[in-house]
């Protein structure tokens, strides 16, 4: 039992950096720098809280919150595609609007800098544990993300082409493949997947924090470089990371070792984990680089 508890919890904690890094690889993969997955994330949880508070229905706050993720994706996109703006430089930028608009919004809709109320969730309050986890439709959709995600990017044609252009985007387009067209179309389903994540935060916790996305793009865009910049290898670094986050708050309720010292399990894995890999990883060739 207690096993199947520690894997129910990792697998709901896992959720937010599948679709993040699902959104990480694809925008890599393509060439673009993924520096942005924090600032959609926290983007999407804010818009599906907004879409669900004002229906009443979770569903609309799924769409809103996409809906969310693409606008930030879109503005990433025409700074680095149209405008040839530094990628990272774009990527923190996104990440500081994003923080800074979804507390101005807060305030001004829910008279709160802290908070938004309660709003309609998958599976509704009265449920918990593991019933309210197989219950969310975004639980499965989560975990789906990955391989449907390596299906696209390698037995597809619009995949062998996210794939050429974030390799050789010069031999790409001599063939005749529009190199920024697919670039958009990947930054952009970046976007609305990292969104996802952010989303399912919201409608998980049933209301926005401020800032409630905690890091969890970087950690994504970590299991990415982890992971390779391969889907599945992403999905499983994903669960990796899950799980030393399950683990630390195992042992801080067990009160075994100082709070301090737990609560950077998660971080220092993530650390080991790129820097043991990094160097022996070799990323797209034109990752952060833009065509004329």
């Amino acid at each position: 039992m207690t096993l199947l508890l520690f894997l129910a919890q990792t697998i709901r904690i896992a959720i937010p950096y599948l679709f993040a890094a699902a959104g990480g690889a694809l925008a890599e993969r393509a060439g673009i720098v993924a520096l942005s997955l924090e600032g959609y994330m926290l983007g999407g949880a804010f818009g599906a809280v907004i879409g669900a508070y004002y229906t009443g229905s979770a569903w609309i706050g799924v769409v809103t919150g996409v809906w969310w993720g693409i606008m930030l994706a879109a503005i990433h996109a025409v700074c680095t595609l149209r405008f040839k703006a530094d990628q990272i430089v774009t990527g923190v930028a996104i990440n500081l609007f994003t923080v800074g608009i979804t507390r101005f919004l807060l305030q001004l809709a829910f008279d709160s800098s802290s908070n938004s109320p309660r709003v309609a969730g998958f599976g509704g309050d009265n449920i918990g544990g593991a019933l309210a986890l197989v219950s969310n439709p975004l639980v499965w959709l989560g975990l789906a993300t990955m391989p449907a995600l390596a299906f696209v990017v390698y037995r597809t044609t619009f995949g062998l082409r996210v794939r050429a252009v974030g390799e050789h985007p010069l031999a790409a387009a001599s063939l005749g493949v529009p190199v920024n067209r697919v670039r958009w179309v990947a930054v952009l389903g970046s976007g609305a997947l990292a969104a996802l994540g952010g989303t399912y935060l919201a409608l998980d916790q049933h209301q926005f924090t401020d800032s409630m996305t905690a890091g969890r793009g970087f950690i994504a865009l970590a299991a990415v470089i982890f992971g390779r910049w391969d889907p599945v290898r992403a999905g499983l670094a994903c669960l990796l990371f899950a799980g030393a986050e399950t683990l630390q708050i195992r042992l801080q309720a067990a009160q075994l070792i100082p709070s301090q010292f737990v609560a950077m399990i998660p971080y220092v894995l993530t650390i080991v984990a790129v820097a043991g890999v990094v160097g022996r990883s070799v990323p797209p060739a034109a990752l952060g680089r833009t065509t004329d």
